[in-house]
């Protein structure tokens, strides 16, 4: 009997061994969780057996239970590499759409923009408002984050905010303005709009001095001339072309005009549909001793942007930015739980499938309902301890050799017996 004892002692030992190489084989796993072997002693008895005289017959391999204590976070820099600080996993589905969790957050775009794990399962993410609230939740509401290529379609631009330090200095021109000649105007500055296709234009106000104060007529006023590209638009239909007219009192303060002055509609060489066009000079142009000088100089038109960047914040809220400096918010990543994360069935590389020994998923948002926060640029390390892996590894080796010294006694015990029987 000792001999099918120290059997199950081997067994038992090999098992170990199997579980702690596992553990050293995937110390540099991202996201992966650590294994212990459970053994259970087997003793057999029946009513009419003395307790006091039956012994147990050897030992059982219970099973691998894995340890999902915190890894350590590594930084990477790469944005769609996400790390869960605290509790819960990442809930990515594949194409026959099975749902899966995951601690492994090296996620990419695929061909279709989507990001997606190592195994090209989608992470699933909440859809959201432009503050970044779930317009719906629940598992029924999860749905595969992408990130666009292009944000929106082009706006036209339609107003340019432009304001100025025209230099009180300045003389008045003596040639009749023309903007092939530098002598005929004072200053100029311009600045890129765009069509209804979104293709850029260049702007250009030319600043002409008309008038400088006198004792009887302290304002000064200027003609701001508006091209785009070597088209002069005009404030009115008339013919010729008139500028805008700006006007300062003698403490070089404007005076007018007050609001933004409306351009007649000028249809671009590009294409484009006729912009309607405005400029407004604001109140805080002036007309002082210092030089000529831009203080501002913004317009509301924009191109269709293409991606430039992508940010991640600790509650998951997925935004996109564009060259169009214009900002999308993609959605909010979901997490999920279970009651017992050592029922979960392993699928590898660090993904795990729900069972019915681990209970029904929580999913949730990160930061609440004891999940933890996500951390964009990281990754979660295996949380296997080198150091403690090599020690179990020589306890292990000791069990084994034991039990292995034991079943070659018993072996010489029996030997012995038969030589007697002999």
């Amino acid at each position: 009997m000792a001999l099918y004892t120290s059997l199950t002692g081997l067994n038992a030992a090999n098992s170990d061994l199997s579980v702690i190489a596992n553990n050293i084989a995937n110390v540099g796993s991202n996201g992966f969780k650590k294994s212990r072997a459970d053994f259970g002693d087997i003793f057999a008895s029946s009513a009419q057996s003395d307790p006091h005289k039956t012994v147990g017959i050897g030992t059982l391999f219970k099973g691998a239970r894995q340890s999902f204590t915190q890894g350590p976070l590594q930084s990477t820099g790469n944005t769609l590499d996400l790390a869960i600080t605290g509790g819960g996993f990442f809930v990515v589905r594949n194409k026959l759409g099975d749902t899966s969790l995951t601690r492994n957050g090296a996620f990419a775009l695929d061909s279709q923009r989507y990001v997606t794990d190592s195994n090209g399962a989608r992470v699933m993410a909440y859809p959201v408002n432009a503050d970044g609230v779930p317009s719906a939740v629940g598992a029924g509401a999860l749905q595969g984050l992408r990130v666009p290529e292009t944000s929106g379609a082009p706006r036209a631009s339609s107003l340019i905010d432009l304001s100025v330090n025209l230099p009180s200095a300045a003389t008045v021109p003596t040639a009749a303005f023309n903007a092939k000649d530098a002598t005929s105007y004072n200053a100029s500055t311009s600045t890129t709009i765009f069509d209804s296709l979104g293709n850029p234009l260049t702007a250009t106000v030319y600043y002409v001095r008309t008038t400088t104060p006198t004792a009887g007529a302290p304002t000064s006023k200027w003609d701001a001339h508006l091209f785009v590209g070597s088209d002069e638009l005009s404030t009115s239909a008339t013919t010729p072309k008139t500028p805008e007219t700006v006007t300062f009192d003698n403490l070089g303060a404007l005076t007018a005009p007050s609001t933004a002055v409306a351009f007649q509609p000028y249809t671009p060489t590009s294409g484009g549909a006729a912009l309607a066009l405005s400029v407004d000079h604001g109140s805080t142009t002036t007309q002082v001793a210092d030089p000529f000088g831009v203080v501002t100089a913004t317009q509301d038109g924009f191109a269709a942007g293409r991606l430039d960047n992508i940010a991640i914040d600790n509650a998951g809220i997925v935004k996109a930015g564009f060259t169009n400096g214009q900002t999308q918010v993609l959605g909010k990543l979901a997490l999920a739980d279970v009651a017992n994360p050592s029922g979960l069935k392993q699928l590898g590389d660090a993904h795990w499938a729900q069972t019915g020994l681990s209970g029904n998923l929580l999913i949730g948002e990160a930061g609440a309902q004891g999940l933890g926060t996500v951390q964009s640029g990281s990754l979660e390390r295996s949380n296997v301890e080198l150091t403690d892996e090599l020690v179990n590894l020589i306890v292990a080796q000791r069990d084994f050799q034991a039990n292995a010294k034991a079943v070659e006694t018993d072996g010489q015990m029996i030997q012995s017996m038969l030589q007697l029987h002999n």
